[in-house]
């Protein structure tokens, strides 16, 4: 094979990987978008639990909820709790963060019930 050929083929390759990279790039980011959704709720559940615990204790369980929250999710965090007589449920809604600017995931929800203390 001549050199001309061979530098014909390396410009060529270059070119098929250009046409790749926006595939790679989206894969990248659902991945990324994915380990959010997982990771909002999981941190759902934690601040569920932890309200849950605070409201059993009579201690109020708005604070321990927000508390449970890393701090970068905190600003879309809300809780709300319900008497159920001998036990307490509070739900922890979370704002799932978007890695795309426009794209909406929603919230992530959990709930989570605790016999009072009594």
């Amino acid at each position: 094979m001549s050199y001309e050929a061979k530098a014909r083929d390396r410009g060529q390759v270059a070119i098929e990987y250009l046409g790749f990279v926006p595939i790679l790039l989206l894969v990248a980011l659902a991945g990324i978008q994915l380990g959010l959704v997982a990771y909002t709720a999981q941190q759902a559940g934690t601040a569920a639990r932890a309200g849950a615990r605070s409201a059993s204790l009579d201690e109020g369980y708005q604070g321990a909820c927000q508390n449970a929250v890393s701090d970068w999710l905190a600003d879309g965090t809300s809780c709300s709790s319900a008497d159920l007589g001998d036990s307490v449920r509070v739900t922890a809604d979370i704002d799932i963060p978007s890695v795309v600017p426009g794209w909406d995931f929603g919230r992530a929800s959990r709930t989570a019930t605790m016999p009072k203390d009594h």
